[in-house]
């Protein structure tokens, strides 16, 4: 399994929120590129960001941070947030991201989802959000009535490199991850999921390392890391083992 630290970018700063409401912002650095290399420097095999502005905004918006961090490191990135159209894919692949992560548009056109699969194999992951196990979409602000695997399932055939699913519930709040339904999600369907949102210790890894099994491949940790409650370097060494 893989770790991913997190960056969330607000207004150029890493920070964290709390339930997913930007009005619940926590700074924790100021310098994206260097909570990039740290994180690097620890064994971090890829990195995770999140423009969260852009996820709002419907486009990018922290575009200057986000090169600071492709720039400060050579392990692979993840962006979302504010992904909408194949332009703006193509913009980010081309400024050396390794994947690009579509969440709103998912919902709104599957077949632009599919087309870029299609055109960018290995580089697109599916980014689910749930709220109460229903798709949220608008950064959050909307919730949708469809339910998470009702979404996986329809990006079965497309190449997706992997869905990332993410229990707003439990986002920034520490309260552990929703192994249950990460584990039930993984099991429906055959792309590989990456689990976020709540992991705040070393025993949330090991919950969700074991049911790896179920077709978990990654996890995604951000608050506790900026915490002191979860060391990268122990993290990567646990989950490798």
């Amino acid at each position: 399994m893989i770790l991913f630290p997190a960056i969330d970018l607000k207004d150029g700063a890493c920070v964290r929120l709390k339930l997913g409401l930007m009005e619940e912002a926590t700074v924790f650095n100021t310098d994206p590129g260097a909570q990039a290399k740290s994180f690097a420097a620890a064994g971090a095999q890829w990195i995770h960001v999140v423009d969260l502005n852009g996820a709002f905004a419907g486009k990018p918006v922290n575009a200057g941070a986000v090169e600071q961090i492709l720039k400060s490191v050579e392990v692979p990135v993840q962006l979302g947030g504010g992904i909408r159209t194949m332009a703006t894919i193509e913009d980010w692949l081309s400024r050396g991201l390794s994947r690009v992560i579509l969440g709103t548009v998912a919902l709104r056109d599957p077949e632009l989802v599919k087309e870029a699969c299609k055109r960018f194999p290995g580089k697109i992951a599916v980014g689910i959000d749930a709220k109460g196990g229903r798709v949220a979409v608008e950064g959050w602000a909307e919730t949708s009535d469809i339910t998470v695997t009702e979404l996986a399932l329809k990006f079965e055939d497309a190449g997706a490199a992997a869905i990332i699913y993410t229990d707003i519930d439990r986002d920034g709040v520490l309260t552990g991850p929703n192994v249950e339904a990460t584990a039930a999600l993984a099991r429906a369907i055959s792309t590989p999921v990456i689990a976020s949102g709540g992991v705040s210790s070393l025993d949330d890894l090991r919950a969700l390392k074991a049911v790896a099994s179920s077709g978990i491949a990654g996890v995604i940790s951000g608050r506790a890391i900026y915490d002191g409650r979860i060391d990268v370097a122990e993290a990567i060494a646990l989950l490798a083992e």
